[in-house]
C-alpha cells in the first residue's frame, strides 16, 4: 500500500512563507508526475502546481512567482515553497502522484490526506 503524507501547513500572516512537504511510503516501482492541489471552503478544488518525473513544473497563474514546487527522487517526497502568501491561499492543500504500483508500466493515482494553510490579512 502507497501513502502519501503531507505535513507543513499552518496559519501565517499575509506575506509570509511556508514549505509544505508530501513523502510518499510503501512499496512501489516508481513515481511519475506529482502535483500539489488545494481545495478552498467553497470545494473549489484547483492544480497548483505540478512537477514531472523529469522536474518540468507548471502552475496555476495566481502563484506563479511566489510558490516554487521541487522534488527528492531518493527521498520520495515533493515540496511546495510558499511566499508572499495572500489570504486567497487559504486552502487545504493535496499532494497527488502518479505511483507504479503493481507494474513498472502501469500508474495510478495516489492522494494524500490534506494539510490546511489558513493565511490571515
Amino acid at each position: 500500500q502507497v501513502q502519501l503524507v503531507e505535513s507543513g501547513g499552518g496559519l501565517v500572516q499575509a506575506g509570509g512563507s511556508l514549505r509544505l512537504s508530501c513523502a510518499a511510503s510503501g512499496s512501489f516501482f516508481s513515481i511519475n508526475r506529482m502535483t500539489w492541489y488545494r481545495q478552498d471552503s467553497g470545494n473549489y478544488r484547483e492544480m497548483v502546481a505540478r512537477i514531472t518525473s523529469g522536474s518540468s513544473t507548471s502552475y496555476v497563474d495566481s502563484v506563479k512567482g511566489r510558490f516554487t514546487i521541487s522534488r527528492d527522487g531518493a527521498k520520495n517526497t515533493v515540496y511546495l515553497q510558499m511566499n508572499s502568501l495572500k489570504p486567497e491561499d487559504t486552502a487545504v492543500y493535496y499532494c497527488n502522484a502518479l505511483v507504479a504500483v503493481q507494474r513498472p508500466d502501469t500508474y495510478r493515482e495516489v492522494w494524500g490526506q490534506g494539510t490546511l494553510v489558513t493565511v490571515s490579512s
